[in-house]
């Protein structure tokens, strides 16, 4: 499927707070608090001068265990994705506030609520990045822990979705307030919704996956799609599937936004910052987090291998639990198997391998060839935006804004204001028709 566009496509941009994550240079002097408010504030402060789309929050509702013991980068605390998107409102003025909350382990009605009050609170800036869980070790922090198959977060979540805006639809708007039911599979709910509607209508709703479930989730029920992927070819692919999944349920090209998340490293040279790059990649890349990577693939101890060595000639253990609380990456019989082929074919140690083979798209450059690149993934169809994700916190978008945006607005690729009030307006996108 082709996707026919002006050659001036705008591109959306988003910032995503780095927090406990193999991305963030810890060693480096300028990482500052994950958790302290001055961080989160000076993130959203500086991608809305960059004039972005919206900040952006993952969520971890349980401290991920490796081996037994609680992994290193979760003990700098999680703190809960709404709570701080509330206080950030108090702070910002147009920039959309988007919070990753989990359908597997929350309610509708409540959800619904919290979201619409954030809502209210930013004048229409809220954004819901909806993400699922069958997993038994976050679910025992639940009442109903690990409950749900994993056949059935998809369902759920659907569901989720399709009854937090019956609740956000049940006010109309010029503010009548009217009963709500809700009969399904997952949710039996009936009763008046306490928040009139919000100035946007609903909540952005945001996707993060890229299984078929995932892809068909994204195109019936969301406006944006949060994804990875390593190359304009596969960004290519992506963007063609799942636009092509739009028209079954009603929907245009124009209302379902693609945001891949990637890395962006500056220099005043290629070489420069090629140099930088690798020297980032190194530090995240420790020899021990070097065999972490290849404990959660192959599923058993390694702590014996050295990093700069050779692969493992042993095969993955299938429904390992030596990692708890984060997600196993698909087929690892086959990822271990493509990891020693790259480590053969370049002649790479364990620590070059997934330093190599694990990294975030990246663009790397001179801000006038990372400019060109970003704009090109949008020309041609790989992308509608990017989710920035920057290795250094709070601090790490202050280059990008100071030296890509001007150049993206110089090439007539990105806004020089914000043109609306609502994360909507910044998207491009259309408010929900409402019931009178």
């Amino acid at each position: 499927m082709t996707v026919r566009r002006p050659s001036r496509r705008q591109i959306h941009l988003a910032a995503h707070f780095p927090g406990v994550n193999s991305t963030t240079v810890w060693a480096d002097p300028r990482s500052k608090s994950q958790i302290g408010f001055s961080s989160f504030e000076h993130l959203a402060r500086t991608a809305e001068r960059g004039l972005f789309d919206f900040f952006f929050l993952a969520e971890g509702l349980r401290l991920r265990e490796h081996k037994g013991r609680i992994h290193d980068l979760d003990v700098v605390g999680r703190p809960e994705s709404l709570t701080v998107l509330n206080a950030l409102a108090a702070v910002t003025e147009r920039i959309g506030l988007a919070a990753t909350v989990n359908a597997t382990f929350n309610e509708p009605y409540e959800l619904a609520r919290r979201l619409a009050t954030l809502d209210h609170l930013s004048g229409g800036r809220a954004a819901w990045n909806v993400v699922t869980s069958s997993d038994a070790f976050t679910g025992e922090n639940f009442r109903r822990g690990g409950y749900l198959d994993r056949a059935d977060r998809y369902t759920r979540a659907a569901e989720f979705v399709a009854a937090a805006r019956e609740l956000w639809d049940s006010w109309t708007p010029d503010g009548l307030s009217r009963p709500f039911a809700h009969r399904g599979q997952h949710f039996d709910i009936a009763g008046e919704f306490t928040v009139p509607r919000s100035p946007q209508g609903h909540p952005v709703v945001i996707q993060a996956g890229d299984s078929g479930e995932g892809r068909e989730f994204a195109a019936r029920t969301a406006d944006v799609i949060f994804t990875r992927h390593g190359t304009l070819e596969d960004g290519r692919a992506f963007y063609a599937d799942v636009k092509g999944r739009l028209a079954k349920y009603g929907r245009s090209v124009d209302d379902l936004k693609i945001m891949p998340g990637v890395s962006v490293v500056l220099g005043d040279t290629a070489a420069e910052a090629q140099e930088r790059a690798a020297e980032i990649r190194r530090q995240q890349v420790s020899p021990q987090n070097a065999i972490l990577a290849l404990e959660q693939i192959w599923g058993t101890d390694l702590s014996s291998y050295d990093p700069d060595g050779p692969f493992p000639d042993s095969d993955p253990v299938p429904e390992s639990s030596i990692t708890q609380g984060r997600t196993r990456r698909g087929d690892t019989v086959a990822m271990a198997e493509k990891w020693r082929a790259l480590s053969r074919e370049k002649g790479l140690s364990i620590r070059q391998t997934v330093i190599e083979a694990s990294g975030r798209q990246s663009f790397i450059g001179t801000p006038e060839a990372v400019a060109a690149e970003l704009e090109t993934f949008v020309r041609q169809d790989a992308a509608d935006g990017f989710v920035l994700v920057p290795h250094l916190t709070p601090g790490g978008l202050d280059e990008f804004v100071d030296r890509v945006v001007p150049l993206l607005q110089e090439r007539g690729a990105f806004r020089t204001e914000y043109r609306g009030t609502t994360l909507r307006s910044h998207l491009g996108l259309s408010d929900p028709a409402g019931k009178e």
